[in-house]
């Protein structure tokens, strides 16, 4: 066999085993890239799967702080409970007491009343024995008249009435303080409202009545 020929059948064989590594080198770089892939998607998974331990553990830690509050509070009530138990008994007799001691009051205040009423029919019973025995004497004397009342005096409102102002077809009474002419002092009463112990009750064309407290109703002119 002539040299050149068996040196190009080596550098064949050579390219042949050249290729065949080349080619399982290749599947090896795939089968690395395979597991690197898979392998990635399991630390995320098992990431995830720990950060869902992590939120099941705080919510468990939760819960059994909320279980702890609630046996306390369980707990509290029951005390409460058992110390209230017995002061609402006593209330009870209390009560009871109360109500017996108010019909014996009551009972009682029925005879006297009952007693007094008694007592005026008797002396009615003798003042009318006595009127038929002695029949009254005709008086010439003229029965003295029945002196007549006081007018009540007006009284002075504690504000001073500015005038009536319209707003959506309602009239309003407008007052101030005596020493303010400001007008963020301005108050517009409607009827039914109140300043103070006057209540203003009806707002006429000329004039405004006023309701006062342990007093008669108030008329006050308009300007």
């Amino acid at each position: 066999m002539k040299a050149s020929t068996f040196q190009t059948l080596i550098i064949g064989l050579l390219c042949l085993v050249v290729a065949g590594l080349s080619g399982g080198l290749y599947n090896q770089y795939q089968r690395v890239a395979e597991l690197q892939s898979t392998n990635t998607q399991h630390l995320q998974t098992l990431d995830i799967l720990q950060r869902d331990s992590n939120a099941l553990k705080d919510a468990q830690e939760k819960l059994q702080y909320a279980l702890k509050d609630l046996k306390q509070m369980v707990d509290t009530g029951e005390q409460q409970a058992n110390t209230l138990d017995p002061m609402l008994d006593q209330w009870a007799q209390e009560i009871q007491e109360l109500r017996d001691g108010l019909a014996a009051r009551a009972n009682a205040a029925d005879i006297t009343a009952l007693h007094a009423r008694l007592e005026l029919v008797e002396q009615q019973l003798l003042d009318l024995r006595t009127q038929s025995s002695h029949p009254p004497l005709t008086s010439s004397v003229t029965k003295p008249r029945k002196a007549a009342r006081p007018k009540p005096v007006p009284l002075s409102p504690p504000f001073s009435v500015l005038g009536v102002e319209s707003r959506g077809g309602e009239r309003f009474l407008a007052v101030a303080p005596h020493d303010s002419r400001a007008l963020m002092d301005v108050r517009l009463l409607h009827s039914g409202e109140h300043l103070g112990t006057w209540h203003l009750k009806v707002l006429e064309p000329n004039s405004a009545i006023f309701a006062v407290a342990a007093q008669s109703d108030q008329t006050v002119l308009l300007p």
